[in-house]
């Protein structure tokens, strides 16, 4: 079984899924209204949401017959955990990018 990192990673890496989970930002939806979007059926949109809630990403209430998705924030702090680790290097990136471009524009060899 891969990491709980790879597999919402894995989840993220559709536009759709993408899509679903910034449409669930606004607040819950039920499986026909975050298809309607989308040119897609009703179960195509649904074994994307398997994903999601797979990866953690979202979960499903009931409501009487209905069956609302919730965005579910957590995982999606652990991404930013991880990729934060790697902004000290980014940072650094655009910082000698910064130097560079500027030795350029004063006539300096770099």
């Amino acid at each position: 079984m891969d990491d709980q990192l790879s597999v919402v990673f894995g989840a993220l890496a559709d536009p759709t899924r993408r899509a679903i989970l910034a449409r669930l930002a606004g607040g819950e939806a039920t499986v026909t209204e975050l298809a309607t979007p989308f040119a897609m059926s009703l179960p195509a949109v649904s074994k994307h949401l398997k994903v999601l809630e797979r990866a953690g990403l979202i979960s499903r209430g009931r409501s009487a017959q209905w069956r609302p998705c919730h965005l579910v924030a957590a995982p999606l702090a652990d991404v930013a955990e991880w990729v934060q680790a790697y902004r000290r290097f980014w940072e650094g990136s655009f910082d000698r990018l910064d130097d560079h471009l500027r030795a350029l524009q004063e006539g300096e060899r770099p």
